[in-house]
């Protein structure tokens, strides 16, 4: 990983960035800058994409908090408020579902899975909260952070979107509680890169992959589908799932708990996904085969095995209710625009 630690020396506006509070209209949101500015986007898209985008290929599934002891509930969660959402955005080729691509704490490049939703300026991703934050760190963001929709071996078939500002529930941020962990992501329009013409501007993420609508204060009653990049063994040693493809798992949900000091309102979900690659996976609700779009209504944040057979069987998630859309709309409300 001496690519990593080399490439990263030349942007360090990009890393340790301290965490701020949102203006008073959203005072429930963080928000940590990520790219503040235009040389420092092009610096996150350059090593990337740089030796035929050799940083992406040599990247590996997050698997910080991936794994909770986890115990299925017989009880609800209930809605704090009336059921809010809004419907996805179709693109002539929808592809939502990708990577988002970072350095952690160790200094080595690793991904989580992430999600484009429907925003304002069509320049929203959806991942898990300690896919943004730096969790292992007193204060910040994880560096040179990156979205890489319908990614495949070193591919960008719809460009890369450096991410300029992530946006998490406030109570993520100061006390770490686990049932506010999602993060929306404010992205520039995607870039591609050639030898002969270098970076290329192809435009914002919506237009050309689409978004997922949102849903909050949903019963969990109902089903929902799970797209996702898991890897990683099971803690039996087996290892069904590579991280290479996107996968999908249909399952039923119900309250959970785990056993962290602050997680209140988590939800589970019927699902064999292994923790690595899987974090920031989308719940969908309501999800078309035919127009490959559904209501986000969860982020994978860990995985559980709760009968104890040495196999994940569990997905978890914060419950979307009426202190998630602060966050929502703070993010899809801002404007990011080009970087080159």
């Amino acid at each position: 990983m001496r690519r990593a630690l080399i490439a990263l020396g030349i942007g360090l506006s990009v890393l340790g960035s301290a965490v701020v509070t949102a203006p008073a209209e959203a005072a429930s949101v963080a928000t940590v800058p990520l790219a503040r500015t235009s040389t420092a986007a092009q610096e996150v898209a350059e090593f990337w994409l740089a030796d035929g985008a050799a940083n992406l290929r040599d990247a590996t599934p997050y698997e910080v908090g991936a794994t909770k002891n986890g115990e299925r509930l017989s009880a609800d969660v209930p809605p704090d408020g009336p059921p809010v959402s809004l419907a996805p955005m179709e693109a002539p080729d929808p592809a939502t579902s990708g990577k988002v691509f970072f350095i952690g704490d160790d200094g080595r490049p690793h991904w989580c899975t992430g999600t484009a939703v429907r925003s304002s300026y069509r320049n929203t991703v959806a991942t898990a909260a300690h896919c943004v934050f730096n969790i292992e760190a007193p204060m910040g963001a994880l560096g040179a952070w990156v979205f890489v929709p319908a990614y495949t071996e070193g591919a960008t078939p719809y460009g890369l979107y450096v991410g300029k500002q992530g946006n998490t529930h406030y109570d993520y941020d100061d006390i770490r509680d686990h049932g506010r962990n999602y993060a929306f992501v404010n992205v520039y329009n995607g870039v591609v890169s050639s030898a002969s013409a270098g970076l290329t501007d192809v435009g914002r993420l919506g237009d050309n992959v689409g978004g997922q609508g949102i849903a909050f204060n949903q019963p969990i009653a109902s089903t929902v589908d799970v797209l996702g990049y898991p890897a990683g063994p099971h803690p039996d040693g087996t290892r069904p799932y590579t991280g290479e493809s996107l996968e999908r798992s249909t399952g039923s949900r119900f309250a959970v708990r785990v056993t962290v000091a602050r997680a209140d309102r988590l939800v589970g979900v019927d699902s064999p996904f292994t923790g690595a690659g899987s974090l920031g996976s989308a719940w969908l609700t309501g999800y078309s085969d035919e127009t490959r779009t559904g209501y986000l209504n969860g982020i994978t944040t860990s995985v559980s095995d709760t009968d104890g057979d040495g196999r994940y069987d569990t997905g978890i998630s914060s419950y979307f209710d009426r202190e998630t859309i602060p966050v929502y709309q703070h993010t899809s409300g801002t404007w990011t625009g080009r970087f080159i």
